[in-house]
């Protein structure tokens, strides 16, 4: 990489330089010379390890109306008995499990994209909720529940003594 003539010649780096500053010096060579990199055996630290799998998170949208807090999740291929739906102390928790179907006789997957397996969201509510007068429905694989807003009493003058 060519360096260009100007002023400010310390704030540009050489290619190498700049990928050793992200990559440590160790990882340089190999990144200078592909040959090296081809011939080295993946890190230990780049295969999966199933041991540490972790529920994954479920994705959300919050809004409200009027008179409603709503909440909205994509749970496309989730059953509704595998759903676990609880409210305490103005926190939402959704949790529930994505099942892959049957896979046996698999030998060798080329992508696998898609997430299988337990998942879980906890959600603060931005706004007080009766929580009495809850609505949750699951329909065409995305699950919306509806919360009725706690009204929020007019400005009162307090009287200073």
């Amino acid at each position: 990489m060519a360096r260009r003539n100007s002023g400010d010649d310390d704030l540009l780096m050489e290619e190498d330089e700049l990928t050793a500053a992200f990559l440590g010096d160790d990882d340089s060579a190999t990144m200078a010379d592909p040959a090296a990199n081809a011939a080295q055996p993946a890190a230990a630290s780049d295969e999966w390890d199933e041991s540490e799998d972790l529920p994954g998170q479920l994705a959300v949208d919050v809004y409200e109306t009027r008179e409603k807090l709503v909440v909205k999740a994509r749970t496309a291929g989730v059953n509704k008995n595998d759903l676990d739906v609880s409210i305490s102390d103005n926190t939402l928790s959704i949790r529930g499990t994505l099942s892959a179907g049957n896979e046996d006789g698999v030998e060798n997957y080329f992508v696998q994209e898609c997430y299988w397996g337990e998942f879980s969201r906890s959600i603060a509510l931005p706004v007080p909720v009766k929580e009495e007068e809850i609505e949750a429905v699951l329909k065409d694989g995305v699950l919306t529940i509806s919360f009725a807003k706690v009204k929020q009493d007019t400005v009162k003058k307090i009287q200073v003594l």
